[in-house]
């Protein structure tokens, strides 16, 4: 088996020396191959081949035990095959890409916020089902006047270290998407802002100027991202091992595990809990390092 492991040390207060004792306890050929700052944030990575069972238990223990005395997030990653380049990354919009969950933001301004944000927070904590509380919190906002949606879109802020991410990413060829089942409205001009390829979301209906409180097509739901994934992996000629998958919420949980390298960004307890990797304390950005 091939193994990577890297770890991002935020306060810098993280001895790894232990680490380095353990490889050379358990004869693992091991190795720093990559030590870099990113602000205050140290990153360390080790490269390593070997079957033996008891180098993960052992590090699984070491970095249980640190994440809870320091800041720090860490990523291990095992392949029976050397670990892959990542070609393509696919990523939720809302509360990933941007910091913002834009049915709530819609609902706000209808002045129904906190009833559309309560349903959002239980859905995305995995207590709802996707697709029906997704259909409930939209039809609550039949009627809203699209001439709205421009000034609401201008005020969302993108997720710090996004630019720096899609920057590196983009630079590197790797085809980058977003899933979102959030709306096409925000998710074509967050896409076209950061230079991703393509975004898949929901498209609003609209009669004279305001939403119908339904929308066009099959809607984005979790097992709808596995699928468009899957499509883009297939059409780009590629592997599982070659995907990465970022997301949040519940709904992300699918491609999350689905993709070769799936990983939670500030995710939601549920989504900690059963995601394959995950960041909790660091930007976007710090993802440069996994691909």
């Amino acid at each position: 088996m091939f193994h990577r492991l890297t770890v991002f040390n935020v306060t810098n207060e993280a001895n790894f020396a232990d680490i380095d004792k353990l490889f050379n306890q358990l004869q693992v050929q091991a190795y720093v191959d990559k030590l870099s700052d990113q602000a205050s944030t140290r990153v360390h990575q080790w490269q390593w081949r070997s079957n033996d069972e008891a180098v993960l238990a052992h590090l699984d223990t070491l970095l249980k035990g640190w994440s809870k005395n320091h800041t720090l997030d860490y990523v291990l990653q095992s392949s029976g095959t050397p670990i892959q380049k990542i070609k393509l990354a696919v990523f939720d919009m809302d509360s990933t890409l941007i910091q913002a969950e834009v049915m709530d933001e819609l609902a706000y301004v209808k002045g129904i916020g906190p009833q559309v944000a309560k349903i959002t927070a239980r859905s995305m904590a995995g207590e709802l089902d996707f697709e029906q509380s997704f259909k409930k919190r939209l039809a609550l906002l039949e009627g809203f006047e699209t001439s709205q949606l421009a000034a609401i879109n201008d005020s969302i802020k993108l997720m710090p270290g996004a630019e720096k991410l899609m920057e590196g990413l983009l630079s590197q060829g790797i085809y980058c998407a977003i899933l979102s089942g959030g709306f096409s409205y925000f998710a074509d001009d967050l896409a076209s802002r950061l230079g991703m390829q393509e975004a898949f979301s929901n498209g609003l209906e609209e009669v004279d100027g305001k939403l119908t409180g339904k929308v066009s097509g099959v809607i984005v739901d979790a097992n709808r991202k596995v699928e468009l994934m899957e499509q883009l992996r297939s059409t780009l000629g590629l592997t599982l091992e070659q995907c990465l998958a970022v997301g949040d919420g519940a709904n992300d949980l699918p491609m999350l595990n689905k993709a070769g390298l799936g990983v939670a960004f500030h995710g939601k307890p549920l989504v900690r809990q059963q995601a394959p990797h995950q960041i909790n304390n660091l930007d976007l950005d710090a993802l440069l390092h996994l691909v």
